[in-house]
């Protein structure tokens, strides 16, 4: 029963003196008592009944309240048949503490409040118990037949209770989306992430300007040890306050949610060795039909998913690369985060795991482009980076079909690198940052890059593989000291003769003169495609 029950028609006849904001608070039991600290006696949810015989001075009633306020009860009910009238130094100090205050007039006995609450919590009690089992039978129903929506709606409208599962991101998975904007989404999960970082227990609480709300994380894959992958279970009010039955409605419901959370990542593992495959194509220069097979697979794997409707045609699609890298995060997790930060389109997009970071293939109709809508999407990670923790994402212009692929990715690797440069825990660079040579390398096909770089690296490669000389290490140690020959051989700690040695051979097996600005340039770019 809740506090404002002792006011209902057939209840006690009882006053209502203060505090009429927090008559919505739950209340648990009842404890009579006149002690002067009876603050070791209280359990958290009880009605305090006193004949108010503890108070000599008015002094003694914010000492009182303090003590029922700070051993968690909800309500203050004070008899007038002792010692006459509520004195108004009481009430004050129950408006001060925001504690309920009743008034017991002297024909109402303290057995004949008890009594009525003993039946009231009785009462719900029993109808908890007997709701809960129909509840957990239908949440099972529910989840096996239409997905959490299918859940969520069935507790808002049987038990008009309100609950979301949110991304990390904020983004809504399930629940009604109108009913929580986005700023309110944004906090909560901020909350969530900031909680989990102090290693709280959960269920987190959080107080936004629309009311309480309890958050319950619904762990993902356990191989993805943080909490910046984890989905959030949010639920209208304070899930602390509820019965202990109904706690266990709300973790029966996480549990819930991270079964789907499983289900949906299982179903994901396809799509992730597609995208380890396309990732290793590219880093070895593959045939990029043999890459555009890959994709076509991808697509197909999609429509399929999606249900009926036409089919993808090989080579149509236009396709955007991004390159995100997670400092001081463990590995998988910035995969699984930029999973969950695509949303539906995640479901188009080839998501592959490179060490600590990530590489994305997805079609450019699909991309939540420009850069700065990435960026703002990831903002709400920042929570629960840690102190140390960083993402750094770079995104490519789009590239026609397979081709121009692995251009795209070393486009997303550079503008990444300028996003890494920035200050901030969550930084993203896109293709408009990129003015130098790199854009225009990108936008060059595969195979004229491979015959660019072999025609003037591959005799030097050969002759350091057979003869150890180490004339490619050299050649970029000269070009990065811009042809200084002393500050060159400080680098490499060899004598000057040594290196121009190393240089004469250089030139004598690519007939170029390094001493020429067009023959050192093209250098650079060779070794920037290697």
């Amino acid at each position: 029963m809740r506090v404002r029950d002792l006011l209902a028609p057939g209840a006690p006849r009882l006053r209502l003196l203060a505090a009429e904001e927090e008559l919505d608070r739950q209340v648990s039991g009842v404890m009579t008592t006149d002690l002067h600290d009876p603050g070791r006696y209280l359990h958290g949810g009880e009605l305090v009944l006193t004949g108010m015989l503890w108070r000599s001075a008015p002094a003694d009633s914010e000492r009182f309240v303090r003590t029922l306020a700070a051993g968690g009860a909800v309500a203050l009910a004070a008899g007038e048949a002792e010692v006459g009238p509520v004195p108004e130094d009481l009430v004050e100090a129950c408006r001060r503490h925001r504690m309920p205050l009743l008034a017991v007039p002297d024909d109402i006995a303290f057995g004949t409040v008890t009594e009525f609450v003993g039946r009231q919590v009785s009462a719900d009690r029993a109808a908890d118990l007997a709701a809960l089992v129909d509840r957990h039978r239908m949440l099972v129903s529910a989840a096996g037949g239409g997905g959490l929506d299918a859940v969520l709606d069935l507790l808002g409208g049987d038990l008009d209770l309100d609950c979301w599962v949110l991304a990390p991101t904020g983004a809504v998975i399930a629940g009604p989306a109108d009913r929580l904007s986005a700023e309110d989404r944004d906090q909560l999960v901020r909350a969530h992430l900031a909680a989990q970082g102090r290693r709280r227990r959960p269920p987190y609480r959080a107080r936004l300007a629309a009311g309480a709300y309890s958050l319950l994380p619904a762990p993902a894959d356990p191989g993805t040890p943080s909490a910046l992958a984890d989905w959030v279970l949010a639920v209208a009010g304070d899930v602390t306050e509820w019965t202990a039955k109904r706690q266990q409605l709300a973790e029966n419901l996480a549990r819930l949610v991270a079964a789907e959370r499983h289900r949906r990542d299982e179903g994901r593992r396809l799509r992730r060795r597609l995208a380890d495959e396309v990732l290793a194509l590219l880093r070895r220069d593959a045939d990029p039909a043999e890459i555009s097979r890959t994709l076509y697979a991808s697509s197909a794997m999609a429509v399929r998913s999606e249900g009926p409707g036409p089919g993808p045609q090989q080579g149509d699609d236009a396709w955007l690369v991004l390159s995100a890298e997670g400092a001081g995060l463990p590995e998988g997790v910035v995969r699984a985060v930029l999973e969950e930060a695509l949303g539906g389109a995640a479901d188009r997009a080839l998501v592959a795991g490179d060490g600590t970071g990530a590489v994305v293939v997805m079609p450019a109709t699909n991309a939540p482009v420009p850069a700065e809508a990435l960026r703002e999407l990831l903002a709400p990670l920042e929570a629960g980076l840690g102190p140390e923790g960083r993402i750094t994402l770079g995104v490519s212009a789009p590239a026609r079909e397979a081709v121009g692929l692995r251009g795209a990715l070393e486009e997303a690797r550079h503008a990444r690198r300028i996003a890494a440069a920035r200050v901030g825990r969550v930084c993203v660079a896109g293709p408009e940052e990129l003015a130098s040579h790199v854009l225009l390398l990108a936008a060059v096909p595969d195979e004229v890059r491979r015959a660019f770089r072999g025609r003037l690296l591959d005799t030097v490669i050969a002759y350091d593989l057979e003869h150890q000389a180490d004339l490619v290490r050299t050649l970029e140690a000269f070009l990065r000291s811009d042809g200084s020959w002393t500050r060159c051989a400080a680098q490499l700690h060899v004598h000057v003769n040594t290196l121009r040695y190393r240089i004469g051979r250089i030139e004598e097996l690519t007939g170029r003169d390094l001493s020429r600005l067009e023959d050192r340039v093209d250098f650079y770019l060779a070794l920037e495609l290697a």
